[in-house]
C-alpha cells in the first residue's frame, strides 16, 4: 500500500529539518551565461534545473516548479519541465506542480491526469488548483489523489495583494476564503494519512499571518502551502502563523522561498560555476535555518 503523500511530506520536512520549499521559477533574464542562452534556448533552462534540483535536494525535502514560466518556451520548455519533475523525484524531492488550474467536468479531468497522472503526464506528487469556480473542479484531481496517494493544494487564502478583492468579500458574516475552508474540511479525510495530516492542501499566504491562524481552525488537519515568504516580504515566522506545536516543534505544511533562493545576489553574474553553486546553497542554508529557528520547539 502506497505512504499518503501527507506522511511523506512531513516525514521530509523532519528529515530536513524545515519546512523549506524550494520554488523553481525559471526567468532567462536571470539565469547566469553560464547554462547557456535561456532566452532561446530551453535546454539552459534544463540545465539551470537541474543544477538547482541537485543543491536543493540537500537542504529541501519539496520542490515546486511553476509551470507557467516554463510553458513560456513552447512546446519545449513543457518537456523541460516534465524532466524537471522527474529529476527531482529521482532525487528524492517531493514535485508539488504549481498549475494553479481550474476547471470542471471533462476538461477537469484531462487536467488531473495531466498533472498528477504518469506519463504522458507529469507524475507529480501535488498539483495547486483554484476552486472559485466551485467544489465540482476538486473532483477528478481528488479521486486521482485518492486512488495514487497524491495531494491536491487548493487556493484558498493567496499571497497577492489583490486577493482582497474577493477572498475578503463577505458571505453571511465570513470571509469567502473562510466559507470555502469550511467546505474543504471535511473533503480532507479523503487524502488523510497516519500521521493525521491531510493530503488536501491548503494554500495559505504568508503575507496575511492572522488570516492564517483562523484557516487553521476552520481546516485542523489540512497541510498547508505557505506562499509570499522572502521576496513578497513576508518574515519567518509569519509564513508558520498557520502550523500548530507539536513534539517536533511547529509543523503543518511547507513554507515556499522561489527568487530568494534561485536568484540570490550575486548569482546572476556568477563566473564559474562553483561561484554560482556556492550563492545558491548558501542561499538555500539560510532560509532553511530561518525556517527551522521558526519552527523551533
Amino acid at each position: 500500500m502506497s505512504v499518503a503523500f501527507a506522511d511523506r511530506l512531513i516525514e521530509g520536512v523532519r528529515r530536513t529539518g524545515s519546512p523549506l520549499c524550494v520554488g523553481l521559477d525559471p526567468f532567462p533574464e536571470r539565469m547566469p551565461t553560464l547554462f547557456g542562452d535561456a532566452a532561446n534556448d530551453p535546454a539552459a533552462v534544463l540545465k539551470f534545473s537541474a543544477a538547482l534540483i541537485e543543491i536543493a535536494a540537500k537542504h529541501a525535502a519539496v520542490i515546486k516548479p511553476q509551470l507557467g514560466l516554463f510553458e513560456q518556451f513552447g512546446e519545449r520548455g513543457y518537456a523541460v519541465a516534465r524532466l524537471a519533475c522527474e529529476q527531482a523525484r529521482d532525487a528524492g524531492m517531493l514535485v508539488i506542480l504549481d498549475a494553479k488550474r481550474g476547471d470542471i467536468g471533462t476538461t477537469a479531468e484531462g487536467y488531473a491526469r495531466a498533472t498528477l497522472g504518469a506519463r504522458p503526464g507529469f507524475d507529480a506528487d501535488c498539483v495547486t488548483v483554484n476552486a472559485y469556480m466551485g467544489l465540482d473542479t476538486l473532483a477528478p484531481f481528488l479521486a486521482l489523489a485518492e486512488r495514487d496517494a497524491k495531494a491536491v493544494a487548493v487556493l484558498v487564502r493567496t499571497s497577492n495583494p489583490g486577493a482582497r478583492d474577493i477572498q475578503d468579500l463577505d458571505v453571511g458574516g465570513a470571509p469567502v476564503w473562510r466559507r470555502l475552508a469550511e467546505m474543504l474540511s471535511p473533503m480532507g479525510e479523503r487524502l488523510k494519512g497516519a500521521s493525521g495530516w491531510s493530503g488536501l492542501m491548503a494554500v495559505a499566504g504568508a503575507t496575511y499571518p492572522e488570516e492564517a491562524r483562523a484557516l487553521r481552525e476552520a481546516m485542523p488537519d489540512a497541510l498547508f502551502l505557505v506562499p509570499g515568504y522572502g521576496a513578497q516580504g513576508a518574515s519567518a515566522s509569519d509564513a508558520v502563523a498557520g502550523f500548530v506545536t507539536t513534539r517536533y516543534g511547529r509543523e503543518g505544511g511547507v513554507v515556499n522561498s522561489s527568487r530568494a533562493v534561485s536568484y540570490p545576489a550575486g548569482a546572476e553574474t556568477a563566473k564559474t560555476m562553483a561561484e554560482w553553486r556556492a550563492l545558491i546553497t548558501d542561499a538555500l542554508i539560510a532560509a532553511k535555518n530561518e525556517l527551522k529557528a521558526a519552527c523551533a520547539p
